[in-house]
């Protein structure tokens, strides 16, 4: 089995700025699958405009089609805060520790790594790429304490191919293509009547469309 890659997100709503990062994440690091996990009590962030079953129902219409894309719903049938450490090990649990696994995250997400969960095992169980903007500096690693930049530094590599050697523990950087898309937009936008056409998938739309979802 190939290498996979997890992308979690409350995903309220998915659009194409996940959904063109996912694929150009695919491509870089040569990934078999990627499981696009929604969150169900999100850890570090607000709580969700809309219910858990129509951000499962939006991901998975947003998905569908595309061979590399896995919807993984173990989150939202999870009891309480959605942690990426769980879900984890839940896979490794389920798939072997033979297996490379890589956590895709954005720079803002990645400042913050050392408020996660138990998150010093999240180096045991997965390697962590990056997303980058193509062509903005590279100073997301000074973003964080600097003792911790010393050993997240230990574990930086430059080459895909090292992630495939091993199961977990590496950290790369992966410049991605600039979308700049985003839920809130998307959810303000859909409060005040204006058109997000272009921005998700037609079904995506459709779907929120037909039940309301976002309406002022």
């Amino acid at each position: 089995m190939k290498s996979i890659g997890i992308l979690g997100g409350t995903f309220d709503p998915i659009h194409f700025g996940h959904l063109r990062l996912a694929e150009e994440a695919a491509d870089a690091l040569h990934l078999g699958n990627i499981r696009i996990i929604p969150a169900g009590l999100p850890y570090h962030r607000d709580a969700t405009a809309t219910a858990v079953e129509h951000r499962v129902a939006m991901t998975r219409l947003a998905i569908a089609g595309n061979p590399r894309f896995m919807l993984d719903d173990r989150e939202v049938l999870r009891d309480g805060p959605s942690y990426t450490v769980d879900t984890l090990i839940e896979l490794r649990a389920e798939l072997g520790f033979a297996l490379p696994i890589v956590v895709l995250m954005g720079t803002d997400a990645f400042r913050n790594i050392a408020t996660w969960h138990r998150y010093p095992e999240l180096f045991t169980l997965a390697h962590i790429a990056i997303l980058t903007r193509a062509g903005m500096p590279p100073d997301w690693l000074n973003t964080v304490d600097s003792e911790l930049r010393r050993e997240l530094k230990s574990r930086l590599v430059t080459q895909e191919r090292i992630l495939h050697d091993g199961p977990a523990g590496c950290i790369i950087s992966v410049d991605m293509t600039p979308l700049e898309i985003s839920a809130t937009d998307i959810r303000a936008r859909l409060r005040t009547g204006r058109s997000v056409r272009y921005l998700l998938p037609a079904p995506v739309l459709e779907y929120i469309e037909s039940r309301q979802l976002y309406a002022a």
